[in-house]
């Protein structure tokens, strides 16, 4: 094995850690944040609710798979929920120089270089999540050996802007026209929807989509602070005033309720993972779920129009809202989570037959 670079990593409350760099040798700062998935890193790394954010991973050994090949279906990559990569830099705590895959095309390593975003191994990457769960959310930064650079804060700036799509894009041609405001969408989103007999019209997160003719509004998830969004909260808030149905997921939720008149507020932790345990308040029944955000919508402001769908039985922060007599609902978690689990796939039906019956 050649020789590697040795990085520092450090977060904003005085820790400094060392490790080794894989991927691109350059600087990076964001904030940094933690995924408990044991697989499906390709996911993670192209999700665009990750942009600006320095991502460290617990399962200890990471890159043993390598990264797909860049196969298509519906014009979109079938195993990346991007066409690029959006995080800031990756922190492992093993790396796999070796990969085996039926699938693979290269190796971690060789497709972080291509897209210029460094990693770090070598890092007590638990020891780095508990230090995070107690201290809550920071800043961070990577340099390898002879550079130094600022703190970088990604929440101060509109990540919604950098990841959605710059023009209209039409997917499938069925029955039903679901418009989907882009604000940093997954691909297996698209994908989910396509199941169903649908024609997806995909637009820019600031667009007047009021001008286009749909059966269903889809609000995409998405990375950052949901109040940067004021253009996209004015579209919600008109097509309010019809009853046309409408499915928000994860950003898309927090929209949903700033577009209501309710509010939204930063976690001092933040829920990414596969594994947050939620309970659906009109059946009572828990499921688990895939998550990643760092904002989440404030129950006690919802208005009297609207009622919690479903809350994290850890910390009972809201998971989701719908409204009293309206075909409109949201989730925080993420539905069409890939890799896993699907629990709770069934929501995007009642999306679906909501507009059946509409």
């Amino acid at each position: 094995m050649e020789s590697r670079t040795k990085v520092k990593l450090t977060l904003e409350d005085g820790t400094v850690c060392y490790g080794r760099s894989f991927g691109s040798e350059v600087p990076v700062a964001g904030e940094v944040v933690f995924n408990t998935a044991m697989t499906g890193y390709p996911e993670s790394l192209t999700d665009p609710s990750y942009r600006g954010q320095i991502l460290c991973l617990t399962y200890p050994l990471v890159g043993n798979y390598g990264a797909p090949a860049k196969s298509e279906e519906n014009n979109l990559y079938r195993f990346y929920e991007s066409s690029s990569i959006h995080i800031a830099g990756l922190i492992v705590s093993d790396y796999s120089f070796e990969y085996s895959h039926w699938n693979a095309s290269e190796s971690l390593d060789e497709w972080l270089r291509r897209n210029n975003v460094p990693g770090v191994y070598g890092i007590d990457t638990r020891a780095l999540t508990k230090r995070i769960r107690e201290k809550g959310a920071m800043l961070g930064k990577l340099e390898p050996e002879n550079t130094e650079i600022p703190f970088y804060d990604p929440n101060k700036v509109n990540l919604v802007a950098e990841v959605s799509t710059r023009e209209v894009k039409t997917y499938g041609s069925g029955k039903y026209r679901i418009l989907l405001v882009d604000c940093g969408v997954k691909y297996n989103i698209i994908r989910s929807l396509l199941r169903y007999n649908t024609t997806i019209i995909r637009v820019p997160w600031d667009y007047d989509f009021h001008t286009i003719e749909y059966d269903g509004l889809f609000l995409s998830n998405g990375p950052g602070d949901p109040k940067m969004c004021s253009r996209t909260i004015d579209n919600i808030k008109r097509s309010f005033e019809r009853d046309i149905p409408v499915f928000g997921i994860c950003l898309g939720n927090q929209l949903m309720a700033l577009a209501s008149g309710a509010d939204t507020y930063k976690l001092k932790y933040g829920h990414r993972s596969h594994n947050q345990p939620v309970l659906e308040l009109t059946t009572g029944r828990a499921y688990i779920t895939s998550q990643n955000h760092g904002f989440a919508v404030d129950n006690r402001t919802l208005g009297k129009d609207w009622d919690p769908l479903f809350i994290n039985i850890n910390d009972k922060t809201n998971e989701g809202m719908k409204h009293k007599t309206k075909p409109f609902f949201s989730t925080q978690f993420h539905p069409e989570a890939s890799g896993g689990p699907t629990d709770t796939a069934y929501l995007f039906e009642v999306f679906i037959e909501n507009i059946r019956k509409s």
